[in-house]
């Protein structure tokens, strides 16, 4: 069984323009399936705007979805009450991307790091003190760090501050919503392979959700690539950097320049034209036709299903005939 499971999952904003217009809605996210297995890395990429950290404040359960299902070891996690959602909470833990904004500036490392060590009641209180420094020592912080305040740090020590707090309830999986945008390159370096080796070491699950292809191919086990609020192919980490088969997969990857594709001619992918459309109107068809360098004809009334092709999913009528 899946450690997490996502069904058909859709999370539709509301949007009024004047007291007497009709409503409209915002797809953000737009009929999702995906599972996280034990002790693996599940990454989202695509465009700023296609729904990622939607996706991420609906596994965490921080807002409700239109409708479909998150599993979480075989239960809906919208249906979880008392003791069986304080489980759930302890279990699924979040990494932000905004180290600063994430963190209290009125309380201390030690009252970030303990309080959720009190809150679970994970250890008496005499020994609060000794496993707030073993988690920070765990990131890489000294002991001497404790009674300081989240403005006396750089970005990426507050970062593994953050990552020490989320580690505190020993969780199964962790939500990790663009952990490294906000950080200096040589600094993202150090936090991603401080992300590796905890879970190498801890075995924890990671839902990795970026925009940075580099780090994704690194981190990953598993990438699926979203657009417009839907998952347009879904594969192994090494099989889609490889072979990408979506032509938004493709243009996707042959924008990072430095990303090595051993397949000949994937890299002079057209380039993209226009604007990604609004969620509020979205094509019909395929969402992604109007700026797509393959189209053709069932392109623009057909919507392509997320179906199996050459050992993975995708979304294409290239490779799905309709």
């Amino acid at each position: 069984m899946a450690l997490l499971n996502v069904q058909s999952l859709k999370k539709h904003f509301p949007v009024k323009k004047g007291l007497a217009a009709a409503h409209q809605w915002v797809k953000a996210v737009d009929g999702i399936d995906f599972s996280i297995n034990e002790d693996s890395i599940f990454a989202l990429v695509g465009e700023s705007g296609c729904g990622k950290s939607t996706v991420a404040r609906l596994v965490l359960r921080l807002i409700n979805p239109t409708s479909g299902k998150i599993l979480f070891h075989g239960k809906d996690v919208f249906e979880l009450e008392g003791d069986s959602l304080k489980a759930f909470r302890k279990s699924v833990q979040i990494v932000f991307q905004d180290p600063f904004a994430s963190l209290n500036p009125r309380k201390t490392v030690f009252d970030t790091v303990s309080e959720p060590l009190r809150i679970h009641r994970i250890v008496d209180k005499a020994h609060i003190k000794g496993a707030s420094v073993e988690l920070l020592r765990r990131v890489g912080l000294g002991p001497d760090v404790i009674n300081r305040y989240p403005h006396e740090f750089s970005g990426g020590q507050r970062q593994r501050i953050c990552i020490a707090r989320a580690l505190a309830v020993n969780p199964e999986l962790i939500v990790a919503d663009e952990p490294l945008s906000a950080l200096d390159v040589s600094i993202q370096a150090q936090i991603l392979n401080l992300l590796h080796d905890l879970k190498e070491e801890l075995k924890i699950s990671f839902l990795f959700i970026s925009h940075d292809l580099k780090v994704v191919h690194y981190f990953s086990d598993n990438v699926g690539v979203m657009y417009l609020g839907k998952i347009v192919e879904h594969a192994g980490t090494e099989d889609l950097f490889a072979y990408p088969l979506h032509p938004y997969t493709e243009v996707l990857l042959a924008s990072a320049p430095k990303i090595k594709i051993e397949k000949v001619g994937l890299r002079r992918a057209a380039p993209l034209q226009g604007e990604v459309p609004s969620p509020i109107n979205i094509p019909h068809g395929c969402p992604f036709h109007p700026r797509c360098p393959k189209r053709f004809e069932p392109c623009d009334r057909f919507v392509p299903e997320l179906k199996e092709a050459k050992g993975r999913l995708v979304a294409c009528h290239l490779w799905n005939p309709w």
